[in-house]
């Protein structure tokens, strides 16, 4: 097994060790970096929902209100509003979902699943709870799902949501009398919840890992040539010409012209010294010969 080999080895294996680590550390670091990304999206996303239900109850639910004993407009609910502008601002996340849950809605499309259920009850365990993070895995897919409380707040919301007798007939008519009511000012009824999926994270995680061994698979070739054209040149060269040479001074020619590697590198100091001891011992057999 010669040095070449050896060396290309060892070579080899530290480069694969290398881009392997480079890899594995880079997947972590831009899958957290686009994970921090899809919370700005999320975040995004919930101003422009709490823009639109601010509008709504300051602007649109005023303005039909008039009406509503004989006539209930769905987008004099902010929820509503909310939800619906939300389906034009997927156009920017298509990937994302948003939902106003709720414990007791009005509408029962807005009825909280299982897993909804459990983000708003830990909302309403602790009011001090602005947000709750967490990754869902459903029918084998992982999502990042983030919920934001909605707490009463105004007491104009209580106008719909009291009692069935308080409420505007027409949205009783509509919804029915058995839910949606009994809110108390200062609960959490519910939470925006928004969600997008993690292969967001993993796509972009697995994009950049591969240009990144692309990328370093081709800086291994390059110093792979350039580390083996200056191992042949600098060393394995000059000591194949002193190991020739001292095969021949070995069988007692000493014909062979001296092989001096110039430069002050180790291996030239090393023929300098090489060609010292063949003087040497071709003054030694000369004496013996005489």
């Amino acid at each position: 097994m010669g040095l070449r080999f050896k060396y290309n080895i060892a070579l080899l294996l530290t480069c694969l060790v290398g881009i392997a680590a480079a890899s594995g550390v880079s997947y972590l670091v831009v899958q957290k970096s686009a994970v921090r990304e899809i919370h700005q999206a999320i975040d995004l996303i919930r101003a422009n929902a709490i823009a639109v239900r601010s509008y709504t109850v300051s602007n649109i639910t005023p303005a039909l209100s008039d009406d509503s004993d004989i006539l209930f407009f769905p987008e004099t609910v902010a929820a509503f509003s909310a939800q619906s502008v939300f389906q034009g601002f997927k156009k920017m996340f298509p990937e994302f979902s948003y939902k106003e849950a709720a414990l007791n809605p009005t509408n029962p499309d807005n009825l909280a699943n299982e897993m909804e259920t459990g983000l708003i009850e830990q909302l309403r365990a602790d009011p001090k709870l602005e947000q709750i993070s967490t990754v869902v895995e459903n029918d084998g897919n992982r999502y990042l799902t983030v919920a934001f409380p909605l707490t009463i707040k105004q007491e104009g919301c209580l106008m719909c949501h009291s009692t069935p007798e308080a409420a505007p007939p027409a949205m009783v008519d509509l919804y029915g009398p058995n839910h949606g009511f009994g809110w108390q000012l200062g609960e959490t009824i519910g939470a925006q919840i928004i969600s997008a999926p993690m292969s967001i994270a993993d796509r972009r995680a697995e994009e950049t890992g591969l240009i990144l061994i692309a990328g370093f698979t081709l800086l291994f070739f390059l110093i792979f040539i350039v580390s083996n054209v200056l191992l042949g040149r600098i060393v394995l060269r000059p000591v194949r010409r002193m190991s020739d040479v001292a095969e021949k001074v070995s069988m007692g020619d000493f014909s062979v012209p001296e092989y001096r590697k110039p430069g002050k590198d180790e291996i030239s100091s090393l023929s300098h010294s090489f060609n010292r001891l063949r003087r040497s011992l071709e003054r030694a057999m000369s004496m013996i010969d005489v």
